[in-house]
């Protein structure tokens, strides 16, 4: 690689080897204002001088050398898998961009590999990320203005396609179980919560029913919902292990398998997955009721995308699963909260 600095007056007629990035802090514009490949001409220069730029760069690579541009295009083609499409290259970047709602998902380990090269940067949404179409879920260039072929071509044997699993429309129905509920002496505050969270996946609320602490009220609302065709059956209420906590053992009973029943993971550690036929229940915590993100919000997305967690993958939800508070805006800021 043979690099010329030239004035910009003596780079009249000559391409720009690279982008020319203007940052106006008047505007709040900041983008590349040359591309690549430009030819300066007399127009330019006050413009360029208006940048700080008093010379330019020529760059001249030999056979074994990619530009930036095409190292980044290259190893954005290897990580773009379903649901997901290229943007750039824009002053050597490449963006992964969401072509629809959905989850996230893709391999940590090659994303890892393939920053163990430093002269690669490359940055992604959280893994199981909930994502919504149009948004940013990776980006990625490399450090110098170009790569020898050989590290390109490793980063690209590295990478897994990253993909993006769409959201798909659920009939949701609500098991509300408490005495307390069915004598009027409280109200319900469960069903405009999860209305609100249902509602991101494009989901919908078939029904609720409020019954009592019995394990027989609590299987016959369920089945009267699985009979109706729901999807997925939310019970709220007595997960805990009180004397009239009594909705576990009714999902238990009634279910064909048990996926998981409880989860390294706070607020909502008595989380509870089971499945009947094709349907799911979930035993939802008392505490979806008081916070706004509990163990729930990654469960609920993992089942719209059509991506069951299972038992071994909760069990190592413990890290990151402490939720804390932002102390300005009281949102969930720990690394596990923001996956949904």
């Amino acid at each position: 690689m043979k690099v010329k600095t030239l004035t910009i007056e003596e780079a009249l007629g000559l391409p720009l080897s690279h982008d020319l990035t203007q940052i106006d802090a008047n505007s709040g514009y900041k983008g590349p204002r040359f591309k690549k490949g430009h030819v300066v001409t007399e127009e330019d220069l006050p413009t360029l001088r208006a940048m700080g730029r008093q010379h330019v760069s020529i760059l001249e690579l030999e056979s074994d050398e990619l530009h930036e541009d095409d190292a980044a295009l290259g190893l954005a083609k290897a990580l773009a898998g379903q649901g997901l499409k290229i943007t750039g290259p824009d002053e050597g970047k490449c963006n992964l961009v969401s072509e629809v709602a959905g989850l996230l998902i893709f391999d940590e380990g090659c994303i890892h590999a393939i920053n163990e090269d430093d002269q690669w940067l490359l940055a992604t949404l959280p893994p199981k990320a909930s994502v919504s179409s149009g948004e940013v879920v990776a980006a990625m260039r490399i450090r110098p203005l170009f790569m020898r072929q050989e590290r390109v071509a490793r980063a690209v044997a590295l990478a897994r396609p990253m993909k993006v699993a769409p959201f798909i429309n659920l009939r949701v129905a609500l098991v509300t179980t408490g005495r307390e509920l069915v004598d009027g002496l409280i109200s319900d505050a469960f069903r405009p919560k999860l209305e609100k969270k249902i509602r991101r996946f494009g989901g919908s609320l078939i029904g609720q029913v409020v019954v009592g602490d019995s394990r027989e009220d609590i299987d016959g609302a369920i089945k009267s919902f699985l009979d109706d065709g729901a999807d997925l059956v939310i019970c709220t209420g007595g997960m805990s292990v009180d004397a009239d906590d009594c909705t576990p053992s009714a999902i238990a009973s009634l279910s064909d398998e048990v996926i998981f029943q409880g989860v390294p993971a706070l607020p909502g550690t008595m989380l509870m997955l089971a499945k009947l036929g094709s349907a799911f229940i979930v035993g939802a915590p008392a505490c979806v009721v008081h916070d706004e993100w509990t163990t729930l919000d990654p469960l609920l997305a993992g089942l719209f995308a059509g991506v069951v967690p299972l038992k071994e993958e909760v069990r190592r939800w413990g890290v990151g699963g402490l939720c804390r508070h932002c102390a300005v805006c009281n949102f969930p800021v720990c690394s596990f909260a923001n996956r949904p």
